[in-house]
């Protein structure tokens, strides 16, 4: 399965896209939902960073507390 993975900046808590990055990530079907966030983390180099995760059904969002950015991860149509 592909998904497609953005990670910009926020004010005052939500994505504010002043600068973005976009990357793809193909996955196995049975990989779980967190080897996707590990993966996509890897993949925009912010796997060091700690994240609070909230599920919108098929829509990820990643923060990160104390650094203003956010993460999301969908499925690409």
């Amino acid at each position: 399965m592909k998904y497609e993975i953005e990670l910009t900046d926020t004010f005052g808590g939500e994505a504010n896209y002043c600068w973005v990055k976009r990357q793809e990530i193909e996955i196995p079907d049975d990989l779980s939902g967190r080897a996707l966030v590990r993966r996509s983390k890897q993949l925009l180099e912010v796997s060091h960073i700690p994240h609070r995760k909230t599920d919108y059904g098929e829509t990820l969002r990643l923060d990160f507390p104390g650094v203003c950015v956010v993460m999301f991860i969908f499925p690409k149509n």
